[in-house]
């Protein structure tokens, strides 16, 4: 179900690119929608959480920390579809004798207009409990989240593709207004025996942003953005205020057809100590990237412009 829930997602992402016009070229910032974009890239990731429980009447902590976290992954972007796919490879230094654990994610963003779409698929298994000094390792326990955000961007001038995907590029500093509504389920499963501890967490939020590209010559430049919002929180029907608070970086160089970038991103929901099952939920992606612009094969031109003229749109 959840796979197929990822394909529904990709081929609308992508129907939806096809009914979209091209836009207009905005002297702030060189779009790349008519050229194909592909990037390979290596990025540290880990979806952590906090559990905070009252035990004999004091509050007391538990971490949940994934065991596996160093990815390999592909890009690929045209037009208003911009997805990546990301595994764990053995070799990686981290991920070696991690006793079976796995990782996955899976992330697809589209755009209408000043609208932006994000889904984000990401699958764990085996992870570190924590309490103070005492780790214990379960090597079967399993966390699956699925979910996404909707953002609109105020500013025609601030290039959010510029921080995201790349396949545009600021060339005047500019910045903009983002609030951004955000939905998340996640599943968390022990899977311990003879008991199978299942969970499941609800995340809403919305959360104001601001985002600025300064740029610093013709192919150089530093991204930024912070958000910081509120919403609600539902661990199995308990549910709970939560802060929300993100923090975003680049830094980029680009030519027409070479890029490269590095980024850091994190994604903070935080409840406060009032919370009767207080769940803290972080992801947190450190990112290099390298990537390579080339014109599309006539076949998706054709199929692309065929799509767009029985749309009418």
């Amino acid at each position: 179900m959840k796979l197929n829930l990822i394909y529904i997602v990709f081929f609308g992402s992508i129907f939806g690119c096809f009914a979209q016009k091209d836009s207009l070229q905005n002297p702030y910032f060189k779009s790349y929608d008519d050229k194909v974009t592909a990037s390979i890239y290596y990025l540290d990731t880990s979806n952590n959480f906090e559990i905070a429980y009252n035990s004999v009447g004091q509050k007391k902590y538990v971490d949940l920390n994934p065991n596996r976290r160093e990815q390999m992954g592909v890009g690929l972007s045209y037009k208003f579809v911009d997805i990546s796919f990301g595994f764990a490879p053995k070799f990686l230094s981290e991920n070696k004798d991690n006793s079976d654990s796995k990782l996955f994610s899976f992330n697809t963003r589209f755009y209408y207009k000043k609208w932006m779409q994000s889904f984000t698929f990401i699958n764990q298994k085996g992870f570190y409990i924590s309490e103070g000094p005492v780790n214990v390792f379960l090597p079967k326990m399993r966390t699956t989240k699925i979910g996404g955000t909707t953002s609109y961007i105020f500013n025609d001038n601030f290039s959010y593709k510029t921080l995201v995907n790349q396949n545009e590029w600021q060339t005047k500093s500019s910045g903009s207004f983002i609030p951004t509504f955000s939905f998340y389920y996640t599943n968390l499963n022990l899977n311990t025996e003879p008991d199978s501890s299942n969970g499941d967490i609800y995340v809403f939020s919305l959360a104001p942003s601001y985002f600025y590209n300064f740029v610093i010559s013709d192919r150089v430049l530093i991204g930024t953005g912070l958000a910081f919002g509120a919403g609600i929180n539902d661990v199995d029907g308990d549910v709970s205020a939560l802060y929300q608070l993100d923090f975003n970086l680049k830094l980029a160089y680009n030519r027409d057809r070479f890029f490269a970038f590095a980024s850091l991103n994190t994604l903070n929901f935080l409840q406060n100590d009032s919370a009767e099952a207080r769940l803290n939920d972080n992801i947190s992606t450190v990112k290099f990237n390298i990537g390579y612009r080339f014109d599309p094969p006539n076949k998706v031109k054709e199929v692309y412009e065929k799509v767009n003229q029985k749309t009418g749109l």
